[in-house]
């Protein structure tokens, strides 16, 4: 609960601007090393790391101070100074002083962005640009979104702090426990697996190095975790507390277990290994698969049919509380108190539901897509094929726990399906159309499609308009002109933008960069060319969108000759054939209604054009 409802005392959270005070983290050392706890190695931990934050509140209260306050007393530094040159010249001491007063403005100036800017969540700006009036807007932003003043349980709305926290510990209580009763047996299924010798890479103990490599290629400036500590104080303080990390996670090697108080330190440093394991068509949370992989191959898969003029299903499966539902003993573990549900706050329940999910695949005649949760399946015009579809749907849910929800299910026919809804009656489900959305992108929509960009272009339209110009300042422009780009990125990954899109989405960008919220016609004052250029030549950085999508696109290029066994590449190279020892596809000909590949490969020549080869030991290509 953010902002509505009291909850006490406000919670720890460590800060990325401490880490830019000169002799911070000589501090950190000294109070760490200094703080000799006796015990099993979670608990010297837990300790440290809860006397640790006690000493960095009284430091930040005592010392460090509070931001604004500081920044406003350097800024009267600098004006006092303006001030006496103004009216004589500066002794040498003095100007000294003067050099002295800028600095330490500078330094609380880029102290506030540090701090705004870890709030507003917004990484993908760098700190230093000046960007944070921009930050502090959005971290209100998301203040008021995750505000919580009441919430409504089973019809009631409650609005007292208590009875808020009450209702909604019953309702997790209720949600997370099961009734005992039957549950399919699934004993006899054959799931893929690792032999003896892959099992026992997975046993061994965890090393320094591999444990230090983990942690440093994670994201520093992500959310903290329940205890308050960003990965960035791990990062930043590794040399002097490595010893205390390496012991826990030979403690928790040796003892399978740590002590309780760590539970809220999430500590995820795992390896996924899932090639023996995940089935080649779960697109989520495997390195080396991506989203846009399945809406690739479905398209392809509605191109391939279209083609050959045959006729088709696919049905989209809506799996009801996904993480929340799987039963414990259907993963053959006893890992939890609660006999049914994956922690949602545990960045490893995904993986865990990755494998459940592919354990409904692994007997389907019929070819099928997952991204985690979100699944379709491709199978054909027969009624045979749904009633065989539907039995495996219910041993799947009565052996999992998790529940196909069929009311928002679709089932979409492919070319001219006969007695269409008679077959929705078979399975339960509604009957859909294409083209339609799948994974957030058009499916089955013609590649020249116009409309398949309008929603693209009222997203952006949309987020530009939520800001009004009578509170935007203007150093903030290029930072929400950027701001918009996940709304347009996504699609332009995979979909090929007409000149007459790109047209339509710079102008809002022209128009909201002269004009403001208010979106009035006013003089463009300077070229959009100009615009578009890098800020070290005097422009804005604003990207352009047609050569962004040329570029986005030929990164598939790459991809294709670079990735070796990924089911996209797979399809692709068996619909559309290969050449150049499998580095590149065959030129696509005829008329290709959906395809995407087709238009991507447009892209090629430039691609290749634009890439050299360098010799080096043959080692590898």
């Amino acid at each position: 609960m953010g902002g509505g409802l009291r909850r006490g005392p406000s919670p720890f959270r460590f800060e990325n601007m401490w880490l830019k005070v000169d002799g911070f983290k000589d501090l950190l050392r000294g109070w760490w090393q200094g703080s000799e706890v006796r015990g099993r190695a979670s608990f010297r931990l837990a300790t440290k790391m809860k006397e640790l934050k006690q000493k960095i509140k009284v430091w930040n209260r005592k010392v460090f101070g509070r931001l604004k306050v500081n920044k406003n007393l350097a800024f009267q530094q600098v004006e006092y100074w303006d001030g006496v040159e103004s009216e004589r010249s500066l002794s040498e001491g003095e100007t000294e002083l003067k050099k002295e007063a800028k600095d330490s403005f500078k330094k609380w100036v880029l102290m506030e962005e540090i701090h705004w800017r870890q709030l507003s969540r917004e990484l993908w700006l760098k700190e230093g640009d000046r960007n944070t009036d921009f930050f502090h807007r959005m971290a209100n932003a998301h203040r008021r979104n995750n505000s919580l003043d009441r919430i409504k349980i089973n019809g009631v709305w409650m609005t007292e702090g208590q009875e808020v926290r009450e209702g909604i510990v019953n309702a997790f209580q209720h949600l997370l426990s099961e009734e005992p009763g039957w549950r399919a047996d699934i004993e006899g299924l054959y799931l893929n697996r690792l032999n003896s010798c892959e099992a026992g890479v997975l046993e061994l103990p965890f090393t320094e190095e591999e444990i230090h490599s983990a942690l440093m290629e994670m994201n520093g400036d992500k959310a903290s975790g329940p205890d308050g500590f960003i990965v960035a104080f791990w990062q930043a303080c590794w040399d002097f507390v490595k010893e205390e990390i390496v012991d826990l996670f030979k403690e928790f090697y040796d003892q399978r277990s740590f002590a309780k108080s760590l539970n809220t330190t999430f500590l995820v440093l795992i390896p996924k290994k899932g090639e023996k394991v995940v089935s080649v068509d779960q697109n989520a949370l495997v390195r080396g698969r991506r989203i846009l992989d399945a809406s690739l191959i479905a398209n392809e898969v509605i191109d391939f049919w279209h083609k050959r003029k045959e006729k088709g299903m696919i049905c989209k499966l809506d799996i009801e509380k996904a993480y929340d539902n799987i039963n414990w003993n259907f993963l053959m573990k006893a890992s939890s108190r609660t006999p049914r549900g994956l922690r949602q706050g545990d960045p490893l329940s995904p993986y865990l539901f990755v494998l459940t999910a592919d354990f409904g695949g692994v007997e389907m005649i019929v070819s099928h897509l997952l991204f985690a949760d979100d699944t379709i399946i491709f199978c054909e015009a027969r009624k045979e094929q749904l009633t065989a579809l539907s039995w495996i749907l219910a041993w799947f849910e009565a052996s999992s726990g998790l529940r196909i929800n069929l009311a928002k299910s679709v089932l979409i026919p492919v070319g001219e399906v006969e007695e269409i809804e008679e077959m929705t009656v078979e399975l339960g489900c509604r009957v859909g159309a294409l083209p339609t959305v799948y994974l957030g992108l058009p499916l089955g929509a013609h590649h020249k499609t116009i409309s398949m960009w309008y929603g693209v272009e009222e997203g952006m339209r949309r987020r530009l308009a939520q800001w009004k110009d009578n509170i935007y300042l203007r150093a903030g422009v290029s930072p929400s002109l950027r701001a918009h780009w996940p709304t347009c990125l996504f699609t332009t990954c995979l979909l090929s933008n007409a000149q007459d899109c790109c047209k339509r989405l710079e102008k809002l960008q022209r128009d909201f960069l002269w004009e403001g919220g208010s979106l009035e016609r006013k003089v463009h004052l300077i070229n959009w060319e100009v615009v578009c250029t890098q800020k070290e030549k005097g422009g804005l950085g604003i990207r352009k969108i047609d050569l962004l999508n040329k570029a986005l696109l030929s990164k598939w290029i790459w991809r294709l000759a670079s990735e070796k066994d990924n089911l996209w590449k797979k399809v692709i190279g068996v619909k559309y054939g290969q050449e150049g020892f499998g580095w590149r596809t065959k030129e696509a000909h005829g008329t290709f209604g959906v395809g995407v590949w087709k238009e991507i490969m447009k892209e090629a020549n430039w691609c290749w054009d634009s890439i050299k080869f360098k010799v080096g030991k043959g080692t590898r290509v």
